[in-house]
Protein backbone atom coordinates (compact mmCIF):
# COMPACT_ATOMS: atom_id res chain seq x y z
CA UNK A 1 0.00 0.00 0.00
CA UNK A 2 2.93 2.51 0.80
CA UNK A 3 4.44 1.90 -3.13
CA UNK A 4 0.38 2.94 -4.38
CA UNK A 5 0.67 6.20 -2.01
CA UNK A 6 4.00 7.15 -3.19
CA UNK A 7 2.89 6.73 -6.70
CA UNK A 8 -0.13 8.76 -6.31
CA UNK A 9 1.87 11.46 -4.76
CA UNK A 10 4.85 11.21 -7.37
CA UNK A 11 1.86 11.26 -10.34
CA UNK A 12 0.58 14.31 -8.37
CA UNK A 13 4.17 16.27 -8.55
CA UNK A 14 4.92 15.19 -12.17
CA UNK A 15 1.72 15.80 -13.63
CA UNK A 16 2.30 19.86 -11.78
CA UNK A 17 6.05 19.75 -12.97
CA UNK A 18 4.54 19.20 -16.70
CA UNK A 19 1.78 21.62 -16.16
CA UNK A 20 4.53 24.64 -14.66
CA UNK A 21 7.26 23.67 -17.25
CA UNK A 22 4.42 24.59 -19.83
CA UNK A 23 3.88 23.38 -23.38
CA UNK A 24 6.44 25.07 -25.06
CA UNK A 25 9.19 23.29 -23.51
CA UNK A 26 7.28 19.67 -23.50
CA UNK A 27 6.49 20.21 -27.58
CA UNK A 28 10.76 20.63 -28.40
CA UNK A 29 12.52 18.35 -26.78
CA UNK A 30 16.67 18.86 -27.58
CA UNK A 31 19.14 16.44 -26.45
CA UNK A 32 19.51 18.15 -23.19
CA UNK A 33 15.86 18.08 -22.22
CA UNK A 34 15.84 13.93 -22.90
CA UNK A 35 18.48 13.13 -21.00
CA UNK A 36 17.34 15.45 -18.27
CA UNK A 37 13.96 13.13 -18.41
CA UNK A 38 15.49 10.19 -18.07
CA UNK A 39 17.38 11.21 -15.33
CA UNK A 40 14.16 12.88 -13.06
CA UNK A 41 12.53 9.29 -14.52
CA UNK A 42 15.28 7.42 -12.72
CA UNK A 43 14.96 9.76 -9.36
CA UNK A 44 11.23 9.14 -9.76
CA UNK A 45 11.62 5.25 -9.60
CA UNK A 46 13.66 5.85 -6.69
CA UNK A 47 11.54 8.01 -4.16
CA UNK A 48 8.43 5.62 -5.82
CA UNK A 49 10.52 2.13 -4.74
CA UNK A 50 12.92 2.87 -2.46
CA UNK A 51 14.30 -0.63 -1.57
CA UNK A 52 11.67 -2.43 -2.63
CA UNK A 53 13.14 -4.54 -5.60
CA UNK A 54 10.99 -7.20 -5.68
CA UNK A 55 8.57 -7.56 -8.84
CA UNK A 56 5.23 -7.19 -6.84
CA UNK A 57 6.34 -3.87 -6.21
CA UNK A 58 7.18 -2.66 -9.36
CA UNK A 59 3.54 -4.30 -10.53
CA UNK A 60 1.82 -1.79 -7.95
CA UNK A 61 4.02 1.44 -8.65
CA UNK A 62 3.34 0.61 -12.58
CA UNK A 63 -0.33 -0.54 -11.91
CA UNK A 64 -0.80 2.50 -9.84
CA UNK A 65 0.83 4.77 -11.71
CA UNK A 66 -1.12 3.04 -15.03
CA UNK A 67 -4.51 3.70 -13.04
CA UNK A 68 -3.47 7.02 -12.31
CA UNK A 69 -3.29 7.64 -15.92
CA UNK A 70 -6.60 6.04 -17.23
CA UNK A 71 -8.62 7.89 -14.29
CA UNK A 72 -7.11 11.57 -15.45
CA UNK A 73 -8.01 10.60 -19.23
CA UNK A 74 -11.46 9.22 -18.60
CA UNK A 75 -12.18 12.28 -15.84
CA UNK A 76 -11.19 14.85 -18.68
CA UNK A 77 -13.70 12.83 -21.39
CA UNK A 78 -16.12 13.16 -19.16
CA UNK A 79 -15.76 16.50 -17.43
CA UNK A 80 -15.11 19.54 -19.70
CA UNK A 81 -13.75 21.58 -16.62
CA UNK A 82 -11.58 18.80 -15.72
CA UNK A 83 -9.90 18.73 -19.79
CA UNK A 84 -9.20 22.29 -19.34
CA UNK A 85 -7.11 21.87 -16.31
CA UNK A 86 -5.73 18.60 -17.41
CA UNK A 87 -5.02 19.20 -21.06
CA UNK A 88 -4.98 23.30 -21.20
CA UNK A 89 -6.93 25.58 -23.61
CA UNK A 90 -5.77 26.70 -26.50
CA UNK A 91 -4.65 30.22 -26.56
CA UNK A 92 -4.67 32.52 -29.93
CA UNK A 93 -1.58 34.14 -30.47
CA UNK A 94 -2.14 36.20 -33.74
CA UNK A 95 -5.22 37.78 -34.70
CA UNK A 96 -6.06 39.56 -37.84
CA UNK A 97 -1.99 39.82 -38.81
CA UNK A 98 -2.12 41.36 -35.27
CA UNK A 99 0.43 39.45 -32.88
CA UNK A 100 -1.15 39.70 -29.12
CA UNK A 101 2.01 40.44 -27.21
CA UNK A 102 0.22 39.37 -23.76
CA UNK A 103 -0.65 36.28 -25.07
CA UNK A 104 3.36 35.50 -26.32
CA UNK A 105 4.67 36.36 -22.80
CA UNK A 106 2.12 34.51 -20.81
CA UNK A 107 3.14 31.61 -23.02
CA UNK A 108 6.94 32.49 -22.93
CA UNK A 109 7.26 32.62 -26.61
CA UNK A 110 8.82 35.08 -29.11
CA UNK A 111 7.71 36.37 -32.23
CA UNK A 112 10.31 35.13 -33.64
CA UNK A 113 9.52 31.57 -32.57
CA UNK A 114 5.83 32.34 -34.00
CA UNK A 115 7.46 33.30 -37.46
CA UNK A 116 9.83 30.11 -37.75
CA UNK A 117 6.45 27.76 -37.02
CA UNK A 118 4.65 30.06 -39.83
CA UNK A 119 7.53 29.60 -42.19
CA UNK A 120 7.62 25.66 -41.60
CA UNK A 121 3.51 26.17 -42.87
CA UNK A 122 4.77 28.07 -45.80
CA UNK A 123 3.50 31.09 -44.14
CA UNK A 124 5.45 33.91 -45.25
CA UNK A 125 4.19 37.48 -43.09
CA UNK A 126 2.07 37.27 -40.28
CA UNK A 127 0.27 39.65 -42.06
CA UNK A 128 -1.48 36.69 -43.99
CA UNK A 129 -2.44 35.17 -41.03
CA UNK A 130 -6.39 35.45 -39.75
CA UNK A 131 -5.65 33.52 -36.53
CA UNK A 132 -2.33 31.78 -34.87
CA UNK A 133 -3.47 29.28 -32.02
CA UNK A 134 -1.45 27.90 -29.48
CA UNK A 135 -2.47 24.20 -29.18
CA UNK A 136 -2.75 22.40 -26.04
CA UNK A 137 -0.24 19.73 -27.74
CA UNK A 138 2.31 22.39 -27.90
CA UNK A 139 1.92 23.45 -31.62
CA UNK A 140 0.85 26.42 -33.30
CA UNK A 141 -1.95 26.13 -35.94
CA UNK A 142 -2.26 28.77 -39.08
CA UNK A 143 -5.42 30.10 -40.46
CA UNK A 144 -4.98 32.08 -43.31
CA UNK A 145 -6.67 34.71 -44.58
CA UNK A 146 -9.11 33.88 -46.86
Amino acid sequence: MDIAVRALVLFAFVFLLTRVTGRRELSTLEPFDLVLLIVVGDAIQQGLTQDDYSVTGALIAVGAIASLQVLTSWGSFRFGWLRRVFDGQPIVLVQDGKVLERNLRRERLTVDEVLEQARLQQISSLQDVAWAVFEPSGGISFIPKQ
